[in-house]
């Protein structure tokens, strides 16, 4: 089934001629008619133009990077011809004349838009009406809750996403794939709904390792050159091993299985080294949702003066937090941002990435909130990269997984780590 391949999968029989952009795309189309009464995934799907695009891609030559495969997009990024609704009445009927900047790039790479995904109010508070692809009765996280379910359902291969806090991350380990929020700034914000313009972060989701690199890659505009499978085994990456950070909370199955992850990826090569990182650190996960109130009180002020009645209750409590935080208290917080950065820079140049938490466990029974993301918060403060790779399932038959944070900068190598655990984790070479 075309739906099963994985985008680099389905890039390669599109370039053999083995599969047609127009069968795959159809594929994508019956699979969201079976499923997305059930999950709410999409806020929007244009059949027959996503159709008519992939037969007009079918009639040439198989040659750009992304040519021919189906993407979904997070609804706070703009796409010509579908409405940017945010998840919010006061933005329902509003259609941009242009694409996000990261669309754009991805429709000049041979992609073809499926429709707009699903996500919380303005990517911040109230959650969609989505559902975890593995049990309709957990989150699938948020806010990036439509990408992650669609990815998981196998209605799409690729996925945009965005992170201000957790919201590529958590998403994708509680739906069971690949999510990887790169490098500050590595990927173009335009045609963005911004919330907090220090911590806002095109996120990508897809179903393997390879997939996010080619994706990050054409809309990071340079090829991401991963280390070889090879020369990563040869000497064994060097992995920081942090199961202590922001311990307290994470649930003991969460615990179990960052410590048995550990012991395979050792087995397998890894040099890991236990770490224990400043306590200080932890604390850099509160100053994260002090930066993003106080940034998104005053980014979302139209929407306040203009229409503060059609704003959820629980958005316009956490913006009036925002406003009542002091100008003094958010330059500390991003003062001791940037000394965390200065005391991670001791830790990668002794290791290649961090081993830690992709979320605090199993996505949690409940679809009135998405979870906490506090296993995720300090590193987008940070500006780091970081990728959720899904290792395996837990009591409830939810997903759980671990998360690779790298150095800043360092997206290539910390996807070529991710790849070569990728395949030692799943039991490959």
């Amino acid at each position: 089934m075309p739906i099963a391949l994985t985008a680099t999968q389905a890039l390669a029989a599109l370039r053999a001629g083995t599969l047609t952009s127009e069968r795959l795309v159809s594929a994508c189309l019956e699979r969201i008619a079976e499923r997305e009464p059930h999950l709410h995934a999409w806020v929007e799907v244009q059949a027959s133009q996503a159709l008519e695009q992939a037969r007009a891609c079918d009639r040439l030559p198989a040659t750009r990077p992304l040519h021919g495969l189906p993407l979904g997009v997070k609804d706070v990024l703009d796409v010509q011809g579908f409405p940017t609704r945010c998840q919010s009445p006061i933005h329902a009927g509003a259609r941009p004349g242009l694409d996000a900047a990261c669309v754009a790039a991805a429709r000049r790479a041979g992609a073809i838009i499926l429709g707009k995904t699903a996500t919380s109010e303005f990517a911040y508070v109230t959650p969609a009406s989505t559902r975890n692809p593995h049990h309709p009765d957990h989150t699938p996280g948020g806010s990036s809750s439509g990408s992650a379910a669609a990815v998981a359902a196998q209605m799409v291969p690729l996925a945009l996403a965005t992170q201000t806090g957790g919201s590529t991350i958590r998403p994708a380990a509680y739906c069971g794939i690949v999510g990887f929020k790169p490098s500050f700034g590595l990927i173009n914000r335009a045609g963005l709904k911004s919330v907090a313009e220090s911590l806002d972060t095109i996120g990508l989701m897809a179903r393997s390792v390879d997939d996010v690199a080619l994706l990050a890659g054409v809309l990071a505009y340079r090829p991401l050159s991963m280390p070889a499978a090879s020369a990563v085994s040869v000497h064994g990456p060097r992995i920081a091993f942090c199961p202590g950070f922001l311990q307290a909370h994470a649930q003991a199955d969460a615990v179990a299985h960052l410590h048995e992850a550990a012991e395979r990826l050792a087995a397998a090569g890894a040099r890991l080294s236990r770490v224990e990182l400043p306590e200080a650190l932890e604390h850099l996960a509160s100053d994260q949702a002090l930066v993003m109130e106080f940034e998104a009180a005053r980014a979302l002020l139209p929407e306040q003066h203009a229409h503060p009645d059609l704003l959820s209750p629980a958005l316009r409590g956490r913006l009036a937090r925002g406003w009542s935080h002091a100008w003094a208290d958010y330059r500390q917080a991003l003062d001791r941002a940037a000394w965390g950065r200065r005391q991670l820079d001791r830790v990668f140049a002794q290791y290649d990435a961090i081993l830690t938490y992709s979320a605090c466990g199993q996505a949690p029974a409940t679809l009135s909130h998405a979870g906490d993301s506090v296993m995720n918060r300090a590193w987008t403060l940070l500006g780091l990269p970081c990728l959720a790779l899904p290792t395996a399932m837990g009591a409830s038959g939810l997903p759980l997984g671990i998360q690779w944070v790298g150095a800043p900068g360092r997206d290539e190598q910390l996807l070529g780590l991710a790849r070569w655990a990728e395949r030692r984790l799943s039991g490959g070479a």
